[in-house]
């Protein structure tokens, strides 16, 4: 047997359920990329996760900053809106926690995949408060 069907495929039907939910709770940084090209973000607010420092250094146009560790009870954010979150990359899971903490407080979330890191290997813009970027080094996640 070969260790790539050592466990079996799952039935078809089972497969649709778990990738639907993995698409429902997952963006892909190219679909969101081509959104901001066409000029259609309507229905969903990109939140960076990782602190404000991060934030301040470099961040996916647009964005806002909701670090998770500091996320109040109460926010005042509209409801019809779809929340995508983000940290640094498939190591960190600041977007996990931030995401996880939306979702507690009633609002409807998703995940980028990759992080800003994989949104910077595909090429796309990010942007940045100059006055933090003087003499200052990379942040590596600050989450």
């Amino acid at each position: 047997m070969t260790n790539a069907l050592r466990f079996p495929a799952a039935d078809p039907t089972a497969a649709v359920v778990f990738f639907a939910a993995e698409l429902a709770l997952e963006a892909d940084p190219d679909d969101v990329y081509r959104d901001m090209l066409a000029g259609n973000t309507s229905g969903y607010v990109l939140v960076e996760t990782r602190s404000p420092e991060a934030f301040a250094q470099g961040r996916i146009p647009g964005a806002i900053n909701l670090p998770y560790r500091d996320l109040p009870e109460q926010l005042d954010l509209d409801a019809n809106l779809v929340y995508i979150c983000y940290c640094e990359s498939f190591q960190c899971n600041a977007a996990t926690k931030g995401a996880l903490a939306l979702s507690q407080r009633g609002y409807r979330v998703k995940r980028l995949a990759g992080g800003i890191t994989a949104w910077r290997e595909a090429g796309y813009p990010v942007e940045s408060d100059a006055s933090v970027l003087a003499g200052v080094s990379e942040v590596a996640c600050h989450c």
